[in-house]
């Protein structure tokens, strides 16, 4: 297949193509550089690979949970890229979880299949999912919903490993007696998951296609602000 994949959902910018059997990688500083980066690296390793966006089968992205603004980011230059793609007519879009490619990640380079995938959402709190692998239909069963929450509230199974970017923040804070293993959602992990995911039918058009934001809000209202401080006056009287 021929693909465009990247993930601006960390502190780490991801991206990689696919021409076939032919894959080409890049991985740098992403954050706030990661927007001018991003669209010049992705015209280089075009045409690295050989390939232009009237090409691709599918533009690929990691949707989400991460940073909200490496969120958008990733889904508009998706969107941009698909929609003036084909003179127009434009290539689908496939938005694959950062969580499923965290799990991928650890599963490629550390072997794991049962996996509790974990990045950090700062704020003190963590985004957390279970994954296992079907070995037998060669893809991840996820939960459904993914958590977020104190690093403390993390829940491990027996046997089950934690991957992620979690650990050094947090350390002994998070699932202290399970092995842990580091991993990123990489733009060649969402290489591999692209294949089943877009058998399963998960591409869909530039239009459609969302980032997916587990915490609501990243900051408080100015009343909300005042408010908590009537209340810890109020709490805490001199």
């Amino acid at each position: 297949m021929n693909l465009l994949a990247f993930d601006t959902s960390t502190d780490i910018l991801s991206i990689a193509v696919q021409h076939g059997d032919l894959v080409r990688e890049h991985t740098g500083p992403g954050g706030a550089q990661a927007s001018a980066v991003l669209i010049p690296t992705i015209n280089r390793l075009l045409a690295e690979a050989g390939l232009s966006f009237a090409a691709l089968d599918a533009i690929v992205f990691g949707r989400g949970p991460g940073s909200f603004t490496g969120l958008r980011t990733a889904c508009a230059v998706a969107q941009g890229l698909a929609f003036g793609a084909r003179g127009g007519a434009g290539v689908p879009v496939l938005p694959v979880d950062t969580l499923l490619a965290v799990a991928e990640e650890a599963r490629q380079r550390h072997g794991c299949t049962q996996v509790v995938a974990v990045l950090d959402a700062r704020m003190d709190e963590v985004y957390s999912a279970r994954c296992e692998w079907l070995p037998a239909e060669h893809r991840w069963q996820a939960d459904a919903d993914f958590g977020l929450g104190a690093p403390e509230t993390v829940e491990v199974p027996a046997g089950w490993s934690v991957a992620g970017n979690a650990r050094t923040p947090y350390g002994e804070r998070l699932a202290p007696q399970a092995p842990h293993v580091p991993a990123l959602p990489t733009a060649a992990a969402l290489l591999r998951l692209a294949p089943a995911l877009l058998a399963a039918g998960g591409a869909m058009a530039a239009s459609d296609a969302l980032p997916r934001y587990i915490r609501d809000k990243v900051a408080k209202t100015t009343a909300e602000r005042e408010a908590l401080r009537a209340a810890q006056a109020a709490s805490n009287p001199s």
